[in-house]
């Protein structure tokens, strides 16, 4: 009976501490490191914490796209693309934005290190 309970007590304790592990996990604020390509090449790497508010044009083929960073966010602005799902993709957030057209994205990095590799 005192083993079966030691058994009890202890797969308790593992599975409490790995749900408290999971969430630190999942609620890690990701940073503010965000990086732009195109056509697979880094064009920016930015720290949105440390951005001031400014506008930026990135060309394709003769198309243009408008990225603007706002009170340390970034979005779309405005794109010569057909659908514009770049643009209602929002602000930054969990999803990367992308225009398949203009072979262009913006993500978060998953650090420092990270950006500096891509």
């Amino acid at each position: 009976m005192k083993n079966t309970k030691l058994w009890i007590t202890a797969a308790a304790v593992i599975f409490i501490a790995a749900a408290v592990w999971c969430v630190i996990i999942l609620t890690k604020p990701r940073g503010d490191i965000v990086t732009i390509t195109q056509d697979g090449k880094t064009l920016y790497t930015l720290d949105l914490g440390k951005e001031k508010d400014r506008l930026i044009t990135v060309e394709y083929d003769g198309r243009e796209n408008v990225i603007e960073i706002k009170d340390g966010r970034i979005h779309m602005l405005e794109a010569d693309c057909p659908d514009h799902t770049c643009i209602n993709t929002g602000w930054l957030e969990e999803v990367p934005i992308v225009c398949l057209p203009n072979k262009l994205a913006i993500e978060f990095a998953d650090n420092e290190n990270d950006a500096v590799a891509r």
